[in-house]
């Protein structure tokens, strides 16, 4: 199928959240992005973070058609939402491809949902440890970057769905910057769709969540700020302070701290080696699941 016919099923999202929202001030009240319909019901996937906590989600087709929608499930882990249009969209499923056979160097092309297409390749395959409390085995990165990258739909050469865009980053190569996308790879959702779509989350324990912004640099894992009323503000933990150690482990690594972090039921005390103006100190944060603090989606 070609390019131009799959990308009528992208379609834009917007969303509005409430302002006493837990997400209201990182993410805003207003969000707009992308989507594609995956099922030909109007199921829509896009990425999570435009739908968190939304009372009002509408879908507007490239004929400029406006359809209400409700935010269905967001999923922590992967980062994808989904979206159920309430009137009947009219435009037919993507297939899925395969993004663990998709490889360095292939063209690709991004797509949003106002028909903006960015002819691209896939510049590097690999593990994306994200601040947020966020980590993918194998992300996706493409080059150039879409100027409106939130949602989008990235096709194959045969025009199958191989992700959606999460981020607009910077890499360095040769002494040269260039701007790329990340790419949450479409295999992250084929274990999950059912359970996401039935359940409105998927059948496992949450992971513990800690409220905390973190960065790596050569190495440490450095606190660039905390969550207002998130566990970790709550057990004292500041903008500037080095995570050494998680219970016994020494943290290698931002990577390494979150999957020490995830040894733990979501609830647990979690016993933290802090590095802060020159000398250590222990913290104890009892986690909590991030799911507890946001705004349940309400049926429009």
């Amino acid at each position: 199928m070609t390019i131009e016919k799959v990308s009528r099923s992208v379609v834009a999202v917007r969303a509005t959240v409430p302002d006493d929202a837990f997400t209201a001030n990182a993410l805003g009240t207003r969000r707009e992005g992308s989507g594609v319909v995956i099922r030909d019901n109007g199921l829509v996937l896009t990425i999570g973070y435009l739908i968190t906590e939304a009372e009002e989600v509408w879908l507007t087709d490239q004929n400029g058609r406006v359809v209400a929608a409700h935010a269905l499930a967001y999923d922590q882990e992967t980062g994808f939402g989904l979206v159920q249009a309430l009137s009947p969209l009219g435009l037919p499923a993507v297939k899925f491809g395969n993004a663990r056979k998709a490889n360095i160097g292939d063209a690709v092309t991004l797509t949003d949902g106002i028909g903006q297409q960015v002819d691209a390749h896939i510049v590097t395959k690999q593990e994306f440890a994200g601040y947020w409390e966020y980590l993918i085995d194998e992300a996706i990165f493409t080059a150039p970057a879409h100027p409106s990258w939130g949602g989008a739909a990235l096709f194959d050469g045969d025009g199958k769905l191989l992700g959606v865009g999460s981020l607009r980053l910077q890499m360095s190569r040769a002494g040269e910057v260039a701007d790329i996308n990340m790419i949450v790879p479409i295999d992250l959702l084929t274990p999950i769709l059912d359970d996401l779509v039935k359940r409105g989350q998927v059948a496992k324990p949450a992971r513990p969540w800690l409220g905390a912004f973190s960065a790596e640099s050569n190495g440490m894992v450095v606190v660039m700020s905390v969550a207002e009323g998130g566990p970790a503000a709550q057990a004292g933990l500041r903008q500037g302070d080095i995570i050494s150690d998680v219970r016994d482990g020494e943290v290698d690594g931002l990577a390494d701290f979150y999957r020490k972090l995830w040894q733990n039921p979501a609830g647990a005390e979690i016993p933290l080696r802090v590095v802060r103006d020159g000398r250590e100190t222990w913290l104890r944060v009892k986690s909590a699941d991030r799911n507890s603090f946001l705004k349940k989606p309400q049926l429009q």
